[in-house]
């Protein structure tokens, strides 16, 4: 039963979509002798009968269409004139035919899919005509509705009244399989059955010569019979005898037009075997070329997929080597991060010191003014700090001699000024004198402030000089640590987004992601001695580096 259906599906499908193109190429209204109508109303035909239970009748076993299709002017009030039109048509006189009219009224109405939508929702009413795997009560009913929309663009002008439809001849229909050796079985099942239907064919024609001779050797007998009596019997007798050889003869006739009628369905039944056959034989070669084709197409998927497949591992060898490279470069940068950080931590300690020099510089200014007794303990506590400052800079020894001399200068003055004052102390009548030693001890004053500044000054020169250091690193390590574009969504300065109109630019000195405006400025690096592109902050660092440090 499913591959039935499935082979229904099939047709239908072929049938509706060979119908519609022919129908538009053919342009014009559509009549009863069109043949892709006639066959689409074959296939209708047996897709309706699919599964439809056997009712017993006087002939034999019957299966009646009309029933089922009944039911729809029940669901739907507008089918009502369809089948009062069917019933009241004068050349109908079996249920088939009136089932064909049916169909025909509905296709010329553009509503056949709108009426068989509505029947085969109600499967409760259709159980009592079908059985249970049949095509209406199954997906396969559903869809061949759904296919039956497309007719609605076609415009048919079918003459029902005129035509014989009780006795139209359709073909059967056949379960076609899909491998080679189903198809073949088919094959020898249905000539099987030609054969046996040839043989029935044959068997009732010899039983109606049978019947035929035996009514003529009744109606010899009866009229011999009659000939006889009528001397021995009487008119009320001969009567009687008649009568009952008339109801014989009725019998006879009637069992012989019922033999004429079978014969006549077995000779419809052997013209649909042949026609069947025929397309059966038409459908093996198209399927066989199918086959062929896609045989060929399994071939070149299949070379395909090996091309794809040793493609997929190549691919997989070349992610593997750059995943290596990535993760040596991931190392080398993080130690690249640790050494700048320490870095970092190094100049960060140098300007705490050099913070806490110029504090103590304040100090010393301000206590030097009231207090020249303590002046010994700064100058040790300046000592001390520029020991410290000696230790942390290892690499400005040059400076840190001149400092050391300039120290010993210092140092030389606090002596003498500890002996002026000493001399203060024990000769206080010398006014004047004093008064002279305290301005020269405003000029010493103001020679270690100038010496102070120049502590500052090359402390601020010694940073450049460890910013300079900083950056030669970085060009021997391998260059800036540059941002990827993908990462940097905003503008590092200004926070702007990107986009189209605002694009991505690098610092070549930080390897930071700024935006135009915000990196629109040109300065030669220890890296690259032309002019390259910097951010603002990069800028404004190198410009004060080179204003402090012109050389």
């Amino acid at each position: 039963m499913a591959m039935e259906r499935a082979n229904l599906l099939n047709m239908a499908k072929l049938s509706i979509k060979g119908l519609i193109e022919s129908a538009l190429s053919f342009g014009r209204t559509l009549d009863s002798d069109y043949p892709p109508l006639q066959q689409f109303f074959v296939v209708m035909e047996h897709c309706l009968k699919h599964g439809l239970r056997v009712k017993k009748s006087f002939l034999g076993f019957n299966k009646s269409l009309w029933g089922p299709l009944e039911l729809v002017e029940k669901l739907c009030p507008e089918a009502a004139e369809i089948s009062a039109s069917v019933r009241d048509l004068p050349g109908l006189k079996t249920p088939l035919g009136r089932a064909r009219a049916w169909l025909r009224l509905a296709l010329m109405q553009k509503r056949l899919a709108d009426y068989l939508r509505l029947l085969i929702t109600r499967k409760d009413l259709l159980s009592d005509f079908y059985e249970n795997s049949a095509l209406m009560l199954e997906e396969e009913g559903a869809v061949i509705v759904g296919l039956l929309v497309g007719l609605n663009v076609i415009d048919a002008n079918l003459c029902v009244k005129g035509e014989d439809l009780d006795s139209q001849l359709s073909f059967s229909c056949v379960c076609f399989y899909d491998n080679r050796n189903s198809q073949i079985a088919s094959i020898l099942d249905q000539k099987n059955y030609l054969a046996i239907a040839k043989n029935n064919i044959i068997k009732l024609q010899e039983e109606n010569q049978q019947l035929r001779s035996e009514n003529t050797l009744i109606l010899l007998k009866t009229h011999e019979t009659e000939i006889r009596d009528t001397y021995k019997q009487s008119r009320q007798g001969l009567d009687e005898m008649y009568n009952e050889v008339r109801r014989q003869l009725k019998e006879e006739c009637q069992l012989r037009q019922d033999v004429e009628n079978e014969l006549v369905v077995q000779v419809s039944m052997k013209q649909e075997m042949e026609l069947a056959m025929k397309l059966l034989e038409k459908d093996i070669h198209e399927k066989q070329d199918t086959l062929i084709g896609l045989r060929q197409q399994l071939d070149e998927v299949k070379a395909i997929n090996v091309e794809m497949y040793q493609k997929m591992q190549s691919s997989d060898e070349e992610m593997k080597k750059k995943n290596d490279v990535i993760s040596r470069l991931e190392e080398k940068t993080n130690q690249i991060t640790a050494t700048m950080k320490q870095l970092e931590q190094r100049l960060q300690e140098a300007e705490r010191h050099r913070t806490s020099a110029e504090e103590g510089t304040r100090r010393f200014k301000l206590d030097f003014a009231n207090k020249a007794d303590s002046l010994q303990r700064q100058i040790e506590h300046r000592e001390k700090q520029l020991q410290q400052l000696e230790t942390d800079l290892k690499i400005e020894r040059e400076w840190r001699q001149t400092l050391q001399n300039d120290l010993h200068r210092e140092r030389d003055s606090v002596a003498q000024l500890s002996t002026e004052a000493l001399q203060i102390n024990g000769l206080k009548k010398e006014f004047h004198r004093l008064q002279d030693e305290n301005v020269q001890l405003k000029t010493i004053c103001e020679d270690q402030e100038k010496a102070l500044e120049e502590l500052g000054s090359k402390l601020s020169e010694s940073k450049l000089k460890i910013e300079d250091i900083k950056e030669a690193n970085k060009a021997l390590q391998g260059g800036q640590v540059w941002l990827k574009d993908k990462e940097a969504t905003h503008c590092k300065l200004c926070e702007k987004e990107f986009s189209i109109s605002r694009r991505k630019h690098h610092c070549r000195n930080c390897g930071e992601i700024f935006c135009n405006s915000c990196s629109d400025n040109e300065l030669p690096l220890p890296a690259s001695p032309k002019p390259v592109r910097v951010c603002d902050t990069c800028h404004a660092l190198l410009l004060q580096r080179c204003s402090s440090n012109p050389t």
